[in-house]
């Protein structure tokens, strides 16, 4: 057995059966091997960005590691945007990347680069194999450094001869370390400000959004008129009818401080007390007022359900109902295309079980509202700030639940960084139906430049915000990528579109112009 095929047996013995990949020379053996053990599933991208942000999407929805194949150190520095995303997600993924055969890289050729340097930031865990004796040893402990939690990206570098020499082994997967709780008297703190009367918000993270976490956060809130809030870069959210209300914590700064205003308590789980993305002159960046107590309650890494059920015993909330989202849709809108009415056709037609993937900042400021009342769904969106995410995502969660259907919300400026994710979606023939919002604009950055108190743009500055000139046509790229695409012009449109893409097989993309 060959290093590359004892790495492979490896990751499939530690339940690791899926491979998002654009792999390279260098890694000719490591896709050998992939051919030869069918166990393991092969994605293509066609850009190592999309192999990213899929592995982070599929982590999100199975809590489960995927793993990357790329190429080289340019290979994977193409990934890094969406790393950084799937790092600020706390998401489980073993990146192997290959190298330059060892006897190879005194010749300084062309692709020779800092594989370790290029990875470091973003990797939790990072090893280059020496021998394909060890290799097998080394898959199996970047497994069990991935899954750490909160999760993590660990990154194993395979050199060129590892893969090809004879001498690998499949390597036994240690247990993964359990998640421990927090200090007991963390927990009785928080419940001692939970009965103190002032008024407090609980802010989560992770698996306290969705599963027994958020049930058992319901419960507490119920009991104690505690508020519940998700950060604004929610890396997953389980919401909709009949599920415990959750708010999640606004975006632009002085709305985030109104927001927290109320607050005189802020009890943290698994989340970092909220600031602004950026810096703004004559501005402070924090959200919560210096007469807000905060108190963590669990760190990330810690047995955030388990802290949370310790806390509900406490507060006497075990068995308390749940305050639910309740079940009410918009009305089907008509008319021509407004924002307002482009939520509302969403909260009318999200299907039951969906999920929802967003990353459309500027035109979809009202979704979360108008489908709080849809039936029950989850919601994904951007962790790390790097836009480029949504169409990767979509495909990860897409190849991770394969029997839901996945709506993909984007826009035309971030969708160009990664726009080759639509083709791996009608290779792989995924149920995903991606909206593109075209307003022709980084919207956002507009709006940034005034905020920055600088006035309104020029038109040199104007022009660095604006992608018109010539408009990009979405509904070509779509079939240029092979799946149907339609334009819209109307509400109306819209409407019928959405229902006809949430109920087909396959991938479909709407492209409304705004």
């Amino acid at each position: 057995m060959n290093g590359a095929e004892s790495l492979i047996r490896t990751l499939v013995a530690a339940g690791i059966d899926t491979c998002f990949t654009n792999p390279g020379t260098s890694e000719i053996h490591i896709v050998a091997a992939l051919d030869h053990i069918p166990e393991m599933r092969c994605v293509l991208g066609l850009f190592e960005g999309v192999v990213t942000g899929a592995a982070d999407g599929y982590a999100r929805m199975t809590g489960k590691p995927a793993c990357t194949l790329l190429h080289l150190g340019p290979g994977l520095a193409n990934g890094l945007a969406n790393l950084h995303n799937a790092s600020r997600a706390r998401v489980p993924i073993v990146n192997l990347v290959g190298q330059h055969a060892t006897y190879h890289l005194k010749h300084d050729a062309p692709l020779t680069s800092d594989i370790e340097g290029i990875a470091r930031p973003y990797s939790k865990w990072l090893r280059t194999s020496r021998a394909s004796s060890e290799i097998g040893r080394d898959a199996a402990e970047a497994v069990v450094a991935a899954r750490s939690a909160p999760g993590q990206i660990a990154t194993l570098i395979v050199p060129a001869d590892v893969s090809w020499s004879e001498g690998g082994s499949i390597a036994a997967i240690p247990e993964s370390p359990r998640s421990p709780l927090p200090d007991k008297r963390s927990v009785e703190r928080a419940a001692e400000m939970l009965r103190s009367g002032l008024r407090t918000a609980i802010l989560l993270s992770g698996n306290a959004l969705y599963g027994q976490g958020l049930v058992a956060a319901g419960r507490i809130a119920a009991a104690t008129g505690a508020k519940l809030l998700a950060p604004y870069p929610v890396s997953r959210l389980h919401r909709g009818a009949g599920i415990t209300k959750v708010d999640r914590v606004q975006y632009v700064l002085e709305q985030g401080i109104e927001q927290f205003k109320e607050f005189r308590q802020l009890i943290l789980v698994g989340a970092k007390a909220p600031v602004a993305y950026f810096a703004y002159p004559g501005k402070d960046s924090e959200f919560i007022s210096p007469e807000c107590e905060i108190h963590t309650l669990a760190s990330p890494g810690e047995d955030y359900m388990g802290a949370l059920e310790a806390l509900a015993a406490d507060v006497s909330a075990r068995g308390t109902e749940l305050e639910a989202e309740k079940s009410e849709r918009p009305s089907m809108p008509s008319g021509e295309i407004t924002l307002a009415g482009l939520a509302a056709a969403v909260g009318a037609l999200l299907p039951e079980n969906a999920i929802v993937v967003d990353e459309s900042m500027t035109s979809g400021r009202g979704l979360m509202a108008a489908t709080k009342g849809a039936p029950p769904h989850e919601w994904l969106t951007n962790t790390g700030g790097s836009i480029g995410i949504a169409l990767p995502l979509a495909v990860g969660a897409a190849v991770a639940c394969p029997d839901r259907r996945v709506l993909c919300l984007s826009a035309d400026g971030s969708g160009m960084y990664t726009a080759q994710a639509l083709w791996t979606m009608a290779r792989e023939g995924l149920n995903v139906t991606t909206v593109v919002f075209a307003n022709r604009d980084y919207a956002v950055l507009k709006r940034e430049f005034s905020y920055m108190g600088v006035g309104d743009p020029g038109p040199r500055a104007a022009a660095m915000f604006e992608i018109g000139h010539p408009d990009l046509s979405w509904t070509l790229l779509a079939k240029g990528m092979g799946m149907p695409g339609i334009r819209v012009t109307s509400l109306d449109e819209f409407g019928k579109a959405l229902r006809a893409g949430l109920e087909s097989q396959g991938p479909m993309l709407i492209e409304v112009p705004l």
